[in-house]
């Protein structure tokens, strides 16, 4: 199975409908068929396939006593059965004072890429593709990664008439290239398969493992750096988490709450979370069924938004951003967040670094101190020393904690191209590599 279908779907949602003792209710449908191959040591020694399908219903009782069920089997007797366990849970449970009751009936914009090619990937073809990187290696380099294609669809159904469907695809290549003393990071992430330039991904691995021999030492302390793509993503996602989520804003537990409108890092910096972009994969709608729409986070340096769900949207007295998560959840959280690019190429960033450190990724991120936006992790796959503008060699690993708003507010000049990446847990963020005036770096490794 790798997709049933809008009628489908919303066939399976009305046997909920139909439950005894329910005010209102939902039901979201998800399914997703996707296929992994591994490769490791310049071998592919792993392809995978998982076929998953999910039927959460939601229903509503006495007004707002809210009970969720789910289920992975997607038969009528199923969805019926759901219902009726998600009554009875509902009727057990406190009263939910925040809740705003289910989405409204709406229209939707085109979002999200559904591409054939894509979705019917085999695994020869993602050999080839690991074949075409592999191929691009120096003698004495081995690779290791992955290539990724899937097809995911999502429905949501309720009693108010909501009726929204998606079907989409989702390709992505990855290499690490590990000589003798060095590693070399490049990674892709779109929605058609054919989009997917391996060789391209394969030769900035492989320069940086050339550029990055036998690493020297570095005391720790405070550089200018240049940040890649990559590692700037890291820097958006987490700022997403810990000050853009709803809830936590509302609750006075986000570093910006209370600050909508205050300056709070460099005016050059503007981020969206926008999943209608053509530059990210992303939908129309959210687990609620409401439309998602573009939200600036930060306007030129000014806090400017976070994201909503009905319900917390209801407590700002504002409308839903579509935001919304797959209940029980609450609160809305930013998932396709874009920093806006400025005007400067790679080498014109690295050329204004009089001497300090060039950061390919980030690794191992965690978050330190959430009210100062502070995270901590390591450099990985490529760091490297630069001096009069020119890149010298590799360092070892450093260890960082350092403040996002910090260092989004050292912010010396932003790079003209983007870049789709993903950290664990928080979906995919497009953007610019930058140059900042000074990054803290707390302690170094051996490698």
């Amino acid at each position: 199975m790798s997709t049933i279908g809008a009628d489908r779907a919303f066939s399976l949602a009305e046997e909920a409908f139909a439950v005894e003792g329910a005010d209102a209710v939902e039901v979201v449908i998800s399914t997703s068929n996707s296929a992994l191959t591994r490769y490791a040591d310049s071998r592919i020694h792993q392809n995978t396939a998982r076929i998953d399908a999910e039927a959460r219903v939601r229903v509503v009782v006495d007004g707002n006593r809210i009970g969720v069920v789910a289920t992975n089997d997607l038969s009528a007797e199923s969805i019926r059965a759901a219902a009726t366990a998600a009554v009875q849970t509902a009727k057990v449970t406190p009263r939910d004072t925040a809740f705003a009751g289910l989405a409204q009936p709406a229209s939707y914009a085109d979002g999200g890429t559904f591409d054939a090619a894509t979705a019917e990937c085999s695994p020869a073809e993602r050999a080839e593709l690991v074949a075409r990187m592999l191929a691009q290696l120096p003698d004495g380099v081995l690779g290791s990664g992955a290539a990724e294609s899937g097809r995911h669809e999502l429905a949501v159904a309720n009693t108010n008439g909501v009726r929204a469907h998606s079907d989409t695809t989702r390709g992505a290549a990855s290499i690490l290239a590990a000589g003798d003393t060095s590693t070399g990071f490049a990674e892709a992430t779109t929605s058609r398969w054919g989009d997917l330039d391996g060789e391209a991904l394969a030769q900035r691995a492989a320069r940086k493992v050339e550029l990055g021999r036998n690493p020297r030492d570095i005391e720790p302390g405070r550089y200018p750096v240049v940040l890649e793509a990559a590692a700037t993503a890291t820097l958006v996602e987490f700022l997403c988490w810990i000050a853009f989520a709803s809830k936590e804003f509302l609750d006075g537990r986000s570093p910006l709450s209370g600050r909508l409108g205050e300056q709070v890092c460099d005016p050059r910096v503007t981020i969206v979370d926008d999943a209608l972009s053509p530059l990210l994969p992303g939908v129309a709608f959210d687990f609620e069924g409401v439309p998602k729409r573009r939200v600036p986070l930060i306007d030129r340096g000014v806090a400017a938004g976070v994201a909503h769900d009905l319900s917390t949207a209801a407590a700002a007295g504002i409308a839903s951003t579509g935001h919304g998560l797959p209940a029980p959840n609450s609160g809305g959280f930013p998932l396709h967040p874009i920093m806006e690019p400025g005007d400067a190429s790679l080498d014109e960033l690295i050329g204004g670094l009089e001497r300090g450190l060039l950061v390919t990724r980030f690794h191992y991120t965690n978050v330190v101190n959430q009210m100062d936006t502070s995270i901590t992790g390591m450099t990985r796959d490529g760091t490297f020393l630069v001096e009069d503008g020119r890149i010298v060699g590799g360092v070892r690993n450093l260890r960082f904690t350092q403040s996002i708003l910090e260092a989004l507010s050292s912010i010396e000049q932003i790079g003209a191209e983007t870049e789709t990446s993903s950290e664990l847990f928080f979906g995919c963020a497009r953007a610019p590599a930058i140059r900042l005036s000074g990054f803290r770096f707390t302690s170094a490794t051996t490698f």
